[in-house]
């Protein structure tokens, strides 16, 4: 939640910073060869930051996947012993309910033939 707040702000400040820059330039005592420049320099400007922060947000998309990627493998990894070995504890009670079972009839014959 504060991630997307804090790119939230981000988003408005660029917005913001690019509306008042434009603004300043067509409010600015220039004549036009000279507003044209200014914005044509604005503009640029706007576009080298955008591509900066296209790079970093690339980047940290990349390891952001590479954390969770490494994440699901460990979970899977623990998931799979977690089920394993309930899997190994049901077959050990499966097995001792048998013997149970099996030495419960087993007196049971021998009462009968007495």
């Amino acid at each position: 939640m504060a991630d997307n707040n804090g790119r939230d702000f981000v988003v408005g400040a660029v917005i913001g910073a690019a509306v008042g820059a434009g603004l300043a330039l067509l409010f600015a005592p220039k004549s036009g060869k000279e507003l044209r420049g200014d914005i044509n320099e604005g503009a640029q400007q706007v576009r080298e930051r955008a591509t900066e922060w296209k790079d970093v947000a690339q980047a940290k998309g990349l390891e952001w996947k590479e954390i969770a990627t490494e994440k699901g493998s460990e979970l899977k990894q623990k998931t799979q012993e977690i089920t394993s070995n309930v899997q190994n504890k049901i077959q050990d009670l499966r097995k001792t309910e048998k013997s149970a079972a099996e030495d419960t009839s087993k007196g049971d014959a021998v009462e009968q033939n007495q």
